[in-house]
């Protein structure tokens, strides 16, 4: 039951090349930097990564990508981070984008043993018609389009059929946890963390407190532990570094 891992580089020891990521966080809130930083410095590459956006230049999931590390992204925003913009349209990287709610519920239905479902969410576009470009060629033709999709009536409404997501790993950022990996996450910063933790196969937990088990009220607990392997408690300067994607302040 004794999940913690002494470091970050310890809980990554273990990946290889060509392997999937789920990794939480929206922006810069809730975002895993410090297993980011390990799975960096493990050296692997060619990574399939799904998250809702892939970081911004030079922080988050946009390290490895600066660093060519990433091969594919499954995401529903690409921000104003350039680097990925650029590897996409110039066909260096595969990217699927789908609709966000589409997104946290492929993750859930992938934790939750749920192959598929239907949804109206992408009915009558190029996300239920296929022909999205997921990689581009070098002269600026589509590569690799998305397929059709499967679609049904339900009450007299069309849906559409989308895929469950399961990964090798998940990363994921909380406030709180115990070493049994019962997780508490921090408001906004709650956001795709658990349904991230439930599609990985091997979840990995940074936490900036480590609490003993039984501390934390049952009641409070937003993932329990059972959706994760290991532990990482965060030093006082991991925990307190968190980057502000757009800085904003008012007039005295």
């Amino acid at each position: 039951m004794d999940k913690q891992v002494a470091t970050a580089a310890q809980a990554m020891a273990d990946v290889t090349h060509g392997q999937s990521f789920a990794v939480g966080g929206f922006g810069l809130s809730g975002v895993p930097e410090t297993l980011i930083g390990a799975l960096y410095e493990s050296g692997a590459a060619d990574l399939t990564v799904v998250s809702n956006n892939c970081g911004v230049d030079g922080r988050g999931l946009g390290v490895l990508l600066a660093a060519g590390r990433i091969s594919r992204v499954t995401g529903s925003y690409i921000g104003d981070n350039k680097e990925f913009a650029r590897q996409y349209l110039s066909g260096e990287l595969e990217v699927e984008l789908i609709p966000q709610g589409t997104l946290a519920e492929r993750l859930r239905a992938g934790g939750s043993g749920i192959p598929a479902f239907f949804t109206p969410a992408g009915v009558g576009t190029p996300v239920a018609e296929g022909g999205l470009p997921w990689r581009y060629a070098p002269d600026g033709s589509v590569a690799v389009a998305s397929p059709p999709k499967e679609t049904r009536l339900f009450d007299g409404v069309e849906h559409v059929l989308e895929h469950a997501v399961t990964t090798d790993y998940a990363l994921v950022r909380a406030a709180r946890g115990d070493r049994h990996g019962n997780l508490v996450f921090h408001r906004a910063a709650r956001n795709f963390n658990p349904l991230a933790a439930m599609a990985g196969r091997i979840t990995v937990a940074e936490v900036e407190e480590l609490v003993e088990p039984g501390e934390l009220d049952p009641d409070e607990v937003h993932l329990p532990g059972v959706f994760v392997q290991r532990v990482v408690a965060l030093t006082p300067e991991q925990a307190a570094d968190k980057g502000i994607e757009k800085r904003t302040v008012r007039e005295r």
